[in-house]
């Protein structure tokens, strides 16, 4: 059974960091791009980047988001991650992983995690 399935949120101090992270299961990312999403209460899902099959990253809808948030993954653990520093209130949401149809970062995500809850409070 095809799968992700993403951890790592929880509540976190602003000015903090975190890493996120997401597991596939039933197919190979050498072959599939995943893209990392963002929903917070009331907003739409925003998109924050996509790693290919081959690694290349791509920010999406967050430009602001380069250097404060970074994609990675690891092909043979089937992991893949999202590290969030300088943590403010604002980035609070649920935080989705997604696959696309293919290796590219571009087209149609067609598979979604449950997402993890990501809390940025004093």
């Amino acid at each position: 059974q095809e799968q992700l399935v993403e951890s790592g949120g929880g509540l976190v101090q602003p000015g903090g960091s975190l890493r996120l992270s997401c597991v596939a299961s039933g197919f190979s990312l050498d072959y599939y791009a995943i893209g990392w999403f963002r929903q917070a209460p009331g907003k739409e899902r925003e998109g924050i980047l996509c790693i290919s099959g081959s690694g290349s990253q791509v920010y999406g809808d967050l430009e602001y988001a380069k250097g404060r948030f970074t994609g990675s993954k690891d092909n043979a653990k089937s992991m893949v991650y999202l590290q969030i520093d300088s943590l403010n209130p604002e980035d609070t949401a649920v935080y989705y992983c997604a696959r696309r149809h293919g290796a590219g970062c571009s087209g149609a995500y067609e598979r979604w995690g449950q997402g993890t809850q990501v809390t940025v409070s004093s």
